[in-house]
Order: structure tokens, then C-alpha cells, then sequence
């Protein structure tokens, strides 16, 4: 895989730091669900909060379903399960 440069210039042109760009990239390409949320913030370079609180800013959703739903039933289960053993 080949690395994007993005000139100084660009970046100057269009007001961004490159960690504000990276960011909007993050956000946009996590909207359009082409990355799940670990990956956007990784991406982004930011903390799970932190870029919920990016998403809230630009008005984009979290996106959970009634698939994440249910898996995060079955992982508290599971939790509530493992400490009734302990």
C-alpha cells in the first residue's frame, strides 16, 4: 500500500492541520460506513469519547443497530454470567 502525501500548501489552502484532516477523514469515511468506529478513531487519532464528540460537532450518528444491540446484550451476559462465578 502505497502512503498519501498531502502537500503543505493544500493543507494551508484549505485551513486544516494535518491532525484536523485526519480527523475530518475519520468522521466522513465513518458517516459513510466505510469504517467502523475503532477504526475511525484510530484513524483520527483519538480517544472513543473524543471522536464521539467529533461525530456530535458535524451532527453524524452513531450508528447501532439491533445486531449491536444484541451482541452488547449477549456480552453483558456474559460479564454477569462470569461474575456469579467469582
Amino acid at each position: 500500500m502505497e502512503d498519501l502525501i498531502i502537500s503543505g500548501n493544500t493543507l494551508k489552502e484549505l485551513r486544516l492541520s494535518p491532525s484536523e484532516l485526519m480527523i475530518e477523514l475519520a468522521v466522513y469515511l465513518y458517516d459513510k460506513e466505510q469504517l467502523s468506529m475503532g477504526q475511525a478513531k484510530k484513524l483520527a487519532g483519538l480517544t472513543q469519547l473524543d471522536f464521539q464528540q467529533e461525530l456530535s460537532k458535524r451532527d453524524v450518528l452513531i450508528k447501532y443497530d439491533q445486531a449491536d444491540f444484541e451482541t452488547d446484550l449477549k456480552n453483558i451476559q456474559l460479564l454477569d454470567e462470569e461474575s456469579d462465578y467469582q
